[in-house]
């Protein structure tokens, strides 16, 4: 392998661990802030109005995580 090569490996192998750290960080975080809010008494299992709870906070929660990270990737990518 050349040096171009082994930069454009390791590139993507960094790429891909960035990816796979954002995509368990909005996992912590969903699980984190909507189980907070939606479920205020553990139990063994979840009521239908706390799992509606959770849905739609966790679609509102993922929603906003893309439009702030589009956001973000169109600003750096602006300023190249």
């Amino acid at each position: 392998m050349d040096s171009e090569s082994v930069k454009s490996e390791l590139i993507k192998q960094v790429r891909t661990q960035y990816v796979m750290d954002n995509a368990r960080q909005l996992i912590e975080k969903i699980n984190e802030h909507c189980f907070e809010k939606c479920v205020p008494k553990p139990g063994t299992s979840l009521s239908n109005s706390e799992q509606t709870c959770f849905t739609q906070c966790m679609e509102k929660y993922m929603s906003a995580w893309n439009q702030v990270s589009t956001t973000y990737i169109n600003r750096l990518q602006q300023g190249k």
